[in-house]
């Protein structure tokens, strides 16, 4: 899951970057409402989490701009203010949460993932995918082959979160670098080639094919 994070302050970005990163998710960090509202358009997020006081656009009017332009990515907004007029009008201008701070590291986590799961689950989609004897929740982030648990890395479980929803189809390199890196990565692109070999050697090496100059597929007839 890609998440973009929109805070003026730097140092409390920075740190919801690196903690976010941790859980797995690839983060970009922006300062201003109006790059906030340029990146966030784009519809490359899976979830924004986006600061009321901000420069240039506030996180009211970035907000209401993307519910009026359609985009339907889930907004967990950010306040140093109290009170229910601001939160009446954070929800009325199209967030699906709000968190005042001072706020626990924890909870925010957690609202991450239920907006996440929420979201999920009103597409569709069940957090549990099963493909033979491979179960991977993406909820819990668990995997399981047959009976035994895999031990997955953060990085591990994304790259294979990418192929587990688009189960049967060829998910490109790029589109991996995207949504599991951040947009400031700017390594080796190769980097994927070396989680799949690790996601081979942990699971089972026919599990995920490659599809030669196209990206990879995870075999659902397995």
């Amino acid at each position: 899951m890609r998440l973009l994070i929109v805070e003026d302050e730097k140092r409390l970005a920075v740190s919801l970057a690196k903690g976010l990163t941790a859980e797995g998710y690839a983060v970009d960090v922006v300062h201003d409402g109006l790059e906030g509202l340029h990146r966030a358009g784009e519809g490359t997020y899976d979830l924004v989490v986006l600061d009321i006081m901000l420069p240039g656009l506030n996180g009211y009017r970035v907000c209401a701009a993307l519910r009026a332009a359609g985009h339907d990515v889930p907004i967990l907004m950010l306040t140093a203010k109290d009170g229910e007029y601001d939160e009446a009008e954070g929800l009325d201008t199209g967030a699906d949460d709000y968190l005042t701070k001072p706020f626990s590291y924890v909870v925010l986590v957690a609202r991450v993932k239920a907006l996440l799961r929420r979201r999920g689950q009103g597409a569709g989609a069940s957090p549990v995918h099963v493909h033979g004897d491979l179960r991977v929740d993406t909820a819990a982030r668990r995997v399981f082959l047959g009976e035994d648990e895999v031990t997955l890395t953060a990085k591990e479980f994304a790259v294979l979160e990418q192929l587990v929803v688009r189960a049967g189809q060829v998910v490109s390199k790029a589109e991996i670098l995207e949504h599991v890196w951040d947009f400031a990565y700017d390594g080796d692109p190769n980097i994927v080639e070396v989680y799949v070999s690790a996601l081979r050697r942990k699971l089972r090496a026919g599990l995920i094919r490659t599809v030669r100059g196209a990206g990879y597929r995870l075999e659902t007839g397995r």
